[in-house]
Parts: C-alpha cells; structure tokens; sequence
C-alpha cells in the first residue's frame, strides 16, 4: 500500500510539474498586472473604493490569464467549445476574485482596517488561496481534454483514478458492481 501511495504520488507530480510550471509563471505576471493596477488604484483614482480597485486589478490579470493559459499552459488540452471554455474559466475566476476581493472587504469593512497597506495585504492573501482552487478549476473543470493520445500522458487515468477498473472494464467473465464480490488481485 506505501508502495503503490509512493508511486501515485510521483505519477502526479510528473504528471503535473510542466503545467504547474507553466501556470505559475502566467500567473506571476498576473500577479503583478493584478497587484500593480490594483495599487495604482488604491493610491490614485480609487483612493476610496479599495475593494473596488481590488475587483478591476483582477478583472484585467484575468483577461490576460485566459488568454496565456488557452494558449500556452494548457494549449494541448484547451476545449473545442471555446464558448464553454471561456465560460467555465469566467466563473472560476469569478470564484477567485471573489476570495480576494471578498478578503479585502472583510478586512476594510468587517475588522475596521483602514491602512491601505493592510488592505492591499488582505488581497494578496486571498489571491494566494484563490490560486490553488484556479489551478485545480482549470485542470480539471477548463481545460480537461484528455490527453490519453499523448505517449507522455497516456497513464493519466491510471495514476489519477484509485480503481482503474471501477468503470466497468474488468477482464471478461467478471461481474461489475455485485455486492460482496471479490476484487480481481492478480
């Protein structure tokens, strides 16, 4: 059993390290991009609506990371229903900025925090959380073509999947589903 845990988990993390790799550097620069205007704002035009700014630095680092993540990070797996593609990453997204942006207003309005560097900090924060739900929403949920045609991922399900067999594709003669059955342990 340690074995076979020692083994999934090193099947996820080869499985994973050039689109982890990839997604963290889009989203390094929408980092900044978001950080940057959001700042800019703060400090500027929107020197009094701070969640607000919040909500349009990451409004725009989101344009730019769909466009970056369709294109570049997950290009080998990105939908062919664009619509639905872009969609999913909306909402997703909205999910995001709704962590950050909701962790800004919590700390201005729900803690009294009127620093705006606290404020800006209670952001990044949620920008923080916000990115390891993204990164897992995208994977899975946006761009979830299978890449089983693709010698490097062609073990995906297997490593993934606890029970590769549970779908119903046990060698023939064998019953699927029937309570009390033995597992097949060869």
């Amino acid at each position: 059993m340690i074995t076979t845990l020692a083994d999934r988990i090193r099947g996820l993390a080869s499985l994973f390290w050039r689109e982890v790799a990839k997604f963290g550097a889009v989203g390094g620069v929408a980092f900044v991009i978001d950080n940057g205007l959001t700042y800019y704002l703060m400090h500027g035009p929107m020197s009094d609506s701070e969640a607000k700014a919040r909500f349009v630095g990451a409004t725009v680092a989101t344009i730019f990371s769909w466009i970056a993540n369709r294109f570049w990070t997950f290009r080998h797996r990105r939908q062919a229903n664009v619509l639905r593609e872009f969609v999913m990453f909306v909402l997703i997204n909205g999910i995001g900025i709704g962590i950050s942006t909701g962790l800004t207003a919590l700390a201005k309005y729900g803690m009294g925090i009127t620093d705006k560097n606290m404020l800006f900090l209670a952001g990044v924060v949620g920008i923080l959380v916000a990115t390891v739900v993204r990164f897992f929403a995208y994977r899975f949920l946006v761009f979830n073509k299978e890449l089983d045609d693709e010698p490097e991922f062609s073990g995906d399900h297997e490593i993934i999947e606890r029970h590769p067999h549970a779908a119903g594709t046990l060698p023939a003669g064998r019953e699927t589903g029937t309570p009390g059955a033995t597992p097949d342990r060869r």
